[in-house]
């Protein structure tokens, strides 16, 4: 009986503490550094995208292109692969460096393969439905010069509760008509994740 009762006294300390602890939300502003857990992060998303997005519209083959062509490259993004054995939302990476090239006014930019499947559904649609004065035509898309892709990985190196992290992002332009490529480039992000105090 009297160890029933200790169990039971657990118990509804349990339920008690349970109900007492409340979750706390503190709002910040969008573009403060949050860096929890020490994976890749929102932040170090956009600060790769920007920082090779800039690399890469200040390189030769930019102004080599211009002056053959004498208009905007038209760039569209492929695939980024997650090397790594973490979660990645390359998608999100893709979003920023999109974002970057276009908000850049450098290039022109056409939309990815998903995006076109759901266009092309609205143009054949129009083909029967919409007048003929507003009616857009179809086979007129433009077509990218240039396809940007590449990889997310990382190394790291441990040593009791200390790990260090790097992630290396490589990305490579290939023009599309010679599958020449034009720029590659690479970048890091080192970060030291430690379980306790830790000193450089």
């Amino acid at each position: 009986m009297k160890r029933i009762m200790i169990v039971a006294a657990a118990l509804l300390l349990l339920v008690v503490l349970a109900g007492c602890y409340k979750t706390k939300v503190t709002r910040i502003e969008p573009g403060t550094v949050t860096d929890l857990s020490g994976r890749w992060n929102d932040t170090d998303a956009d600060l790769v995208s920007a920082e090779m997005i800039k690399d890469v519209l200040a390189r030769p083959w930019y102004t080599e292109f211009l002056k053959e062509q004498g208009r905007e490259p038209v760039i569209i993004v492929g695939n980024v692969r997650n090397m790594t054995t973490e979660h990645i939302d390359t998608e999100f990476f893709i979003n920023d460096m999109e974002r970057e090239l276009i908000n850049s006014g450098m290039v022109k930019f056409v939309a990815s393969p998903e995006e076109r499947k759901e266009i092309r559904a609205e143009l054949a649609s129009q083909q029967e439905y919409a007048s003929q004065e507003t009616m857009k035509r179809i086979r007129e898309e433009t077509g990218a010069d240039f396809m940007m892709q590449g990889s997310i990985k990382v190394i790291l190196d441990s040593q009791d509760k200390v790990t260090a992290k790097t992630y290396q992002t490589d990305l490579q332009l290939i023009h599309l008509e010679s599958t020449e490529k034009v720029w590659i480039g690479s970048k890091e992000i080192k970060k030291i994740v430690s379980k306790g105090e830790w000193k450089p």
